[in-house]
């Protein structure tokens, strides 16, 4: 059973007893659960968490796991989430197909429970290869950073952040004390493929000194006046 902050699963199924069976087989493991139907519910629930790992079946009603896929690994804040195919197809060419297309892992139906935490756990481990926690933590001030597991806390308190967000502030938790230029966090957090304007690091930016606020850690967030911003504990002269 694992402790502290538990990776969040998120299963994309349409079948209710598939996601059932999931469930508890990831409760059990001291996992997180989240669930959704279609493409369109998982979308919804993306905008509010970033899940650590998906689980998505091939075949969905409307767009299909495969296009999902497709539509994951091709979006800068979603292509690092590691993806295991969840489908009752058995042919070589389909695997293959789900794996060029960037999924880490394919199960057939069905599955042990066995077999599918063991899956799980490889495909985490990619986002900490030393295996002895599941999860790279890195700590600046009070805020802990715990990549595997894709959140931001604060104590024990995780901060409610939006996918992008989550990004921008973790960039600047490893990346304290120096100032970036507005252009120069697009190119390394949204990546330099991605057409987006200047004033959307701004709206970010406020956004993330809304969720520090109530714990007084908004100040860590420095403005360098036409120059751009500045994440640090020492104030600027």
């Amino acid at each position: 059973m694992m402790t502290g902050l538990q990776p969040k699963i998120l299963v994309i199924d349409d079948e209710s007893a598939i996601r059932d069976t999931v469930r508890l087989i990831l409760t059990t493991a001291g996992l997180t659960a989240l669930e959704a139907a279609t493409v369109h519910e998982a979308q919804k629930l993306m905008r509010r968490i970033e899940p650590s790992l998906i689980l998505l079946d091939w075949m969905l009603p409307g767009i299909s796991g495969l296009e999902y896929l497709r539509m994951l690994k091709s979006d800068i804040t979603t292509r690092e989430i590691p993806v295991i195919l969840l489908t009752v197809r058995s042919d070589e060419g389909d695997k293959v197909t789900g794996l060029e297309l960037g999924a880490d892992d394919y199960i057939t139906k069905p599955f042990s429970a066995r077999e599918l935490l063991a899956r799980i756990k490889v495909a985490l481990r990619r986002l900490d290869p030393s295996g002895t926690a599941m999860a790279e933590v890195v700590s600046y001030d009070v805020l802990v950073l715990n990549r595997a597991y894709h959140s931001i806390a604060i104590g024990d308190q995780p901060l409610k952040l939006s996918p992008m967000e989550y990004r921008l502030l973790g960039f600047f938790i490893t990346h304290p004390d120096r100032m970036y230029q507005r252009d120069q966090l697009l190119d390394l957090v949204w990546g330099r493929n991605v057409y987006v304007g200047d004033r959307t690091v701004d709206v970010h930016i406020r956004q993330i000194r809304k969720a520090l606020e109530p714990f007084g850690k908004d100040g860590l967030l420095q403005t360098v006046r036409s120059a751009g911003y500045l994440f640090s504990t020492r104030k600027q002269s």
